[in-house]
């Protein structure tokens, strides 16, 4: 956790670059009071940095007042943001994140920006889990040049590590992918298939 939010902290600070606005970023880092924090999320006119910290803070800390807030940020176009929301959002504790992730992950016109929300699902190992990376699996092997094969991959990977039997039809399809096959025999493997 520390680490995470090291990293979070050092990018955010750099985008707080002026002098207002790094003692505001000074504010936001170090308060404890988690109404103050809840504010930046509601307050109009707020930056994107500012919002994006208090959200990350108050999901650790498992304050649901972030979850729309983490949502929003998982679906960004920026992949930090994203990774920081997917962290928030697994220590957060609130059960409306597995179907939030699960409709993300599988929403197609929002499928350039799936990865996080397909590792959340892996994370968290919700009963929505399995059936959401079934579904966007099916659909990426559904175009034999899909472009989001990286998403393809991480969600053999999850399926892999949540062991459930009712991913091996897609993973046996998987199988014939070139940069899924290896990663499909292992989680097949995991499950107990080959």
């Amino acid at each position: 956790m520390d680490d995470e939010l090291r990293a979070l902290t050092e990018r955010l600070r750099k985008e707080a670059a002026d002098a207002a606005a790094s003692a505001r970023f000074e504010r936001l880092r170090s308060t404890d009071d988690l109404d103050e924090l809840a504010e930046v999320l509601t307050a109009p006119q707020q930056p994107l940095w500012a919002r994006e910290l208090a959200a990350f803070r108050l999901g650790c800390a498992g304050e649901r007042r972030a979850f729309e807030a983490l949502v929003l940020l998982l679906n960004h176009r920026d992949p930090e943001r994203c990774a920081s929301a997917a962290q928030a959002l697994a220590r957060l504790g609130d059960p409306r994140t597995a179907r939030a992730a699960a409709a993300l992950a599988t929403n197609e016109l929002r499928v350039a920006y799936a990865l996080h929300p397909v590792r959340l699902l892996t994370a968290l190992r919700a009963p929505e889990s399995a059936p959401a990376l079934i579904t966007a699996l099916k659909r990426r092997l559904s175009s034999p040049h899909d472009p989001y094969w990286r998403i393809a991959l991480a969600c053999v990977e999850g399926l892999g590590a949540l062991a459930d039997k009712r991913a091996v039809p897609v993973l046996d399809a998987a199988r014939v992918h070139p940069r899924l096959a290896a990663a499909a025999v292992a989680a097949l493997a995991r499950i107990g298939e080959r």
